[in-house]
């Protein structure tokens, strides 16, 4: 299935033109094939621009330390403040790498890369927020972990820019239902499933000494521990975190 995922890239020449603009709206209400005054049009579908990113963050892939490609996903990361940003992820032999990438400038802002083989457990399933939290979210997600003993710091829990956390999670890129072929490249569930087969093949062939080998695989709710979340709330509606044509200007 990873050789299948690569093929899809040859099918990515794709122009918004041939696709209703109401499939690419950031809101449910616009089916009348208009862009509403606060739609944006998502710049990864264009043709061309995702497959220069591809091709850019694979040019990064480091052959000695992560091996060779096995699948990329085009997905959204959700931090622990609820805020959705863009992200292309490899799953190499031996590592997964998180990509932040400018579809405007057509380069690789940051990479995360963790080793496969420090990954200990998978969880899936739906959102989950405290009882008095104000914000909700639908959908599935993702999140991969690769530290079960350390818990967040209560600092790092009540900062929006904390990095510290020793898991990631993922869900669904808007642009996943433009075309089968993102709809392959958006899919969480497989990304999981790849993941964990990774993952565990790495623990074997190179465990981490005083370390559980394996990894969990859990289907239980998603917890994101905030409670108003404002800046979260007027980011995901207007999709800042994500590379868009806005009037001239893209972010």
């Amino acid at each position: 299935r990873a050789d299948t995922l690569l093929e899809h890239q040859s099918q990515l020449h794709i122009c918004l033109k041939d696709y209703p603009l109401s499939s690419l709206c950031t809101h449910c209400d616009c089916h009348n094939g208009k862009l509403e005054s606060d739609t944006r049009a998502f710049l990864s579908p264009q043709p061309g621009t995702l497959n220069q990113g591809i091709k850019d963050v694979q040019a990064l892939v480091d052959k000695e330390v992560d091996g060779s490609v096995r699948g990329i996903w085009l997905m959204a990361e959700v931090d622990h403040w609820n805020n959705e940003k863009e992200r292309l992820v490899l799953i190499t032999d031996n590592t997964l790498l998180v990509c932040k990438y400018d579809f405007v400038m057509f380069a690789c802002e940051e990479m995360h890369r963790i080793p496969l083989n420090f990954v200990d457990r998978i969880s899936y399933g739906t959102f989950s927020f405290p009882k008095h939290s104000l914000l909700q979210r639908e959908g599935e997600g993702v999140r991969v972990f690769w530290d079960r003993l350390r818990e967040p710091s209560f600092t790092s829990r009540w900062n929006p820019f904390a990095i510290d956390y020793p898991f990631i999670t993922f869900t669904h890129h808007p642009v996943r239902n433009v075309s089968e072929a993102f709809a392959a490249l958006c899919d969480i569930h497989n990304f999981r499933e790849q993941l964990k087969d990774a993952a565990e093949k790495v623990h074997a062939m190179k465990p981490v000494p005083g370390k559980a080998n394996g990894v969990i695989v859990l289907n239980q709710q998603i917890p994101i521990e905030t409670y108003v979340g404002l800046m979260s709330f007027l980011g995901n509606q207007n999709k800042l975190g994500y590379c868009m044509a806005r009037g001239n200007i893209g972010f």
